[in-house]
């Protein structure tokens, strides 16, 4: 149905930046919301941040400040633009689409690495 493509993870030291994007494919309906969850080592998937269709967004606290999101709605692709990483953003960060179909449908991407080296 709806194919999330996800990249820009990578290594990078604390301080440093990393751009993730996410491009949405395969949907016969406009997407509502986009958005990056992550998931740390031994701890269970957390929302980042959320962008809709509107311009809403909410971010995690530990993020507010260094992280924006941003999105493209005529490529439903979503950006996650990362600054002042830190050791503890180290993750699989995962794409997430929220899609009104026959009834509310959510998308996950396949997920992409995000280390920083302290």
């Amino acid at each position: 149905q709806v194919q999330l493509v996800e990249s820009g993870g990578g290594l990078v030291q604390a301080g440093g930046s990393l751009r993730l994007s996410c491009a949405a494919s395969g949907s016969d309906f406009s997407i509502y919301a986009m958005g990056w969850y992550r998931q740390g080592p031994g701890k269970q998937r957390e929302l980042v941040a959320r962008i809709d269709s509107a311009g809403g967004i909410n971010y995690a606290d530990s993020v507010k400040g260094r992280f924006t999101i941003s999105r493209d709605n005529t490529k439903n692709t979503v950006y996650l633009q990362m600054s002042s990483l830190k050791p503890e953003d180290t993750a699989v960060y995962y794409c997430n689409a929220l899609v009104p179909e026959v009834y509310l449908v959510q998308y996950w991407g396949q997920g992409t690495q995000v280390t920083v080296s302290s």
